[in-house]
């Protein structure tokens, strides 16, 4: 039990360290509701998608939704069943990926940086697949709204086959914090002013606004229209 418990102790103070130590944690973020994202400009250049990103799915998708996400927003625990159910339906058959970025909202939410971080791990540690396991896994268990217990994130590692050790060191690599920020700034350009907020991105560089946790049902049909025109 002590053998297993080892790396749950200093966890909590690991992450904080990291994000105070990198200046990550600003009065300077955007003091938002979850869902308030009015008049998005979606002429914004976003990140191109690419290698560098976590998809699920074809990235030569005719449609590819980036969502922007905070790991303890409870709208964004729902839009995240909503969006891989969007893929199970359409994934296989190429016509809609999806690209997850990380949007923090340090007022409202102080511990879903350091969860981005953790996921950042996972995909450094065990590749693309690793990341999308560990936020099935984080966003089955955690209660939204800075409920989840930071001592489960190692543990979530481990149960998903990652070294806890290697693991726990990364926690500590200024990179991983770097790429959450890259992410969350480039959701301040395309628009996002709360979360969950996505863009569904077309063969022909138009994007359309998801804008909050909408339903499946209102999701499909905005595919169903695009991919129809």
């Amino acid at each position: 039990m002590e053998e297993s418990n080892k790396f749950i102790v200093p966890v909590a103070i690991i992450i904080a360290g990291a994000l105070i130590a990198w200046g990550l944690i600003s009065n300077d973020s955007p003091k938002t509701d979850d869902q308030n994202n009015d008049d998005p400009d979606t002429t914004a250049q976003i990140m191109p998608v690419s290698e560098k990103d976590h998809i699920l799915g074809d990235p030569n998708a005719e449609l590819i939704i980036v969502e922007y996400s905070d790991l303890e927003c409870p709208f964004c625990k729902n839009f995240y069943i909503t969006s891989k159910k969007v893929i199970d339906e359409y994934g296989k058959d190429g016509k809609v990926a999806l690209v997850f970025r990380h949007f923090p909202l340090d007022s409202l939410h102080s511990q879903a940086r350091g969860e981005a971080i953790a996921t950042e791990c996972a995909a450094e540690l065990g590749g693309n697949e690793k990341f999308w396991e560990y936020m099935d896994e984080l966003f089955a268990i955690t209660p939204s709204n800075n409920g989840l217990d930071l001592a489960q994130l190692p543990v979530i590692a481990k149960k998903i086959g990652l070294d806890e050790e290697k693991f726990m060191e990364c926690l500590n690599n200024p990179e991983m914090a770097e790429r959450v920020e890259e992410q969350f700034q480039d959701g301040i350009v395309a628009g996002a002013k709360g979360t969950p907020y996505s863009l569904i991105l077309d063969k022909d560089g138009g994007k359309t606004v998801i804008n909050g946790a909408q339903p499946y049902n209102v999701v499909k049909e905005m595919i169903e229209s695009l991919l129809n025109r």
